[in-house]
This record gives structure tokens, sequence and C-alpha cells, in this order.
């Protein structure tokens, strides 16, 4: 999903993937990893324009109490000196906030879990450029970022947020960090892969909201994300990476 996304740009992007050398991953073939991505260790002589960090269904679990934390700690240190601009998102984000500025994730009531209007805040940052008023993107999480918490920090700021979701981007100091806890990179089907698989598991679920035509999961999806997930991603690349990364 992030691969296309990134790919619709005119600008040529060649992707490094990074896996955790300390974590057995339980879905992924160890010898499709070895095959494909790379460690920390064998890439970090490198430089690199930017970084995407991604999600992890571990958010419920303190941070120190995920077996690879230690080595996700060494990641962030790295992208201080070695990467230009990092995109954090979902659990990546929330991490990398606490990481970066001590802010604290806190548990939902429910699952936010659907997908939701936000509104621009800052419609004049390079990140949200060519953004509607009002645009709508998916989220999955049972925990999620005070907007207190980021208003009292003054290098970051909340570009778009949701009455109903919460924050949804934040952007850091001179384009150096990108905190995103919505998941535009989602495919058209993906919330509903996830609802079936947590119906599967017995897990107690509402369905995805503003998802399916009427609510009803024996409907149609509405993908109306698409677009702005584009723009999102392209706007990131260009403004962020591209214009910004010192040719040396």
């Amino acid at each position: 999903q992030l691969c296309r996304l990134l790919a619709n740009t005119p600008l040529q992007v060649e992707l490094t993937l990074l896996r955790m050398d300390s974590h057995q991953s339980q879905n992924t073939d160890r010898r499709h990893l070895d095959a494909f991505y790379k460690t920390l260790a064998q890439v970090e002589s490198q430089r690199f324009d930017g970084m995407v960090l991604t999600g992890a269904p571990v958010e419920l679990m303190p941070y120190e109490s995920v077996d690879y934390w230690t080595e996700l700690k060494e990641i962030f240190e790295f992208s201080k000196s070695n990467v230009y601009s990092s995109m954090y998102i979902c659990w990546g984000a929330q991490a990398a906030l606490y990481f970066f500025y001590g802010i604290e994730k806190r548990r939902c009531a429910e699952k936010v879990f659907g997908v939701f209007e936000h509104r621009v805040t800052d419609p004049y940052d390079p990140l949200v450029r060519g953004f509607d008023d009002v645009f709508y993107a998916p989220h999955s999480r049972y925990t999620f970022i005070d907007r207190s918490d980021v208003l009292a920090q003054p290098g970051l700021r909340i570009l778009a947020e949701s009455d109903e979701a919460g924050l949804h981007i934040v952007g850091g100091k001179n384009w150096r960090q990108t905190f995103v806890f919505g998941h535009m990179e989602y495919d058209r089907d993906t919330l509903k892969f996830e609802y079936l698989r947590d119906i599967s598991k017995g897990i107690n679920i509402r369905t995805p909201r503003n998802y399916f035509l009427a609510d009803d999961p024996e409907k149609e999806i509405l993908f109306r994300w698409r677009g702005h997930a584009h723009l999102f991603f392209s706007n990131w690349l260009n403004y962020c990476v591209y214009q910004q990364t010192p040719y040396d």
C-alpha cells in the first residue's frame, strides 16, 4: 500500500526495506524477510532522504514491554542524524512522540474504527497543500494522543483533526518529522478484512463507521479517501523530502 502511494509521483524513489532484527515475525516468512529486508546494522552507515515507520498491533502494551523497543529506540536515534524527513504512522507515530517528546498515549473508550471526516487546521502548511477544507481518512486504533499534549510542545503543530476520531496529522519542526494517526494508505477493503478478522476471533467490535454503505457490512464499501492519500504522500515527498534534503 505504501509503495503504491510513494510511486505516484514524478520523483524516482528507491526503497530500502527495514525489519526488526530482535523480533520474530509471526505473519511473514523469515526467508522473505531475509531476501527483501535489511536490519539497522546493515544500513547504519547510510544516509536517507526520507523514512516511513509504520504501525504495529501492540498499542495496548507499554512501550517498554514491546520486545523490539530497544531496537526501535536505536532507529529513532539513527533518524536524528541519518534521515532528513521521517513519517510515523499510527502506533509508530505514538511511539515516536513518546520517544522524542515524552507524550504518553491514552486508552480510547472504544476502538476508533472507520472512516471519519477531518478538517484542515493549517491550510498553508505544505503537507496539506491542495487539501479540501474537509476530507476523509480511515482510523483503526484503541489508543490516542491528546491534542493538549501536542499543543504543549512548541515544536509540534496540528495540521488536521476530526471531531470524532481526534488528531490525524501533526507536523514537527522544519518538516523533519510528520506524525499520522490515521491510515490514508489503506486499500479499499483493508478495514473490511480487519473487521472480519476481529469477528472471527470473537472480539466484540462495532461495524467500521462511515465505511460500508448505510453502515451495513453486506453492502458496498465507500472508498472516499484515495485522492487525499495520494496528495498527502506526494506533498511529503516533494516538499519535505525532495525540496528540503541537503545535497550533501
